[in-house]
């Protein structure tokens, strides 16, 4: 008959929509590590709130290097 689907291609097709759900809950997984790992790369490169460039004791050039303002023989006070 034309247009029946035999359980075989359902079976099948029951196994690459499982497959493709695998590979998609994984591919999230990945990608929320990875924007987690980036987010804090950032956080350290921009100097966050526990330290970092322009933070108290890093060194400076001038006031507008530092948090504070504050550019004193070189270091951030």
């Amino acid at each position: 008959m034309r247009g029946q689907i035999s359980a075989e291609m359902l079976i099948l097709l029951a196994v690459v929509l499982a497959i493709v759900a695998l590979a998609a809950a994984y591919l999230m997984d990945v990608g929320k590590k990875a924007g987690g790992e980036v987010e804090e790369r950032t956080e350290e490169i921009l100097g966050g709130s526990s330290g970092g460039a322009g933070a108290v004791g890093s060194e400076c050039s001038s006031g507008n290097d530092c948090i504070s303002g504050e550019c004193e023989f070189g270091i951030c006070r």
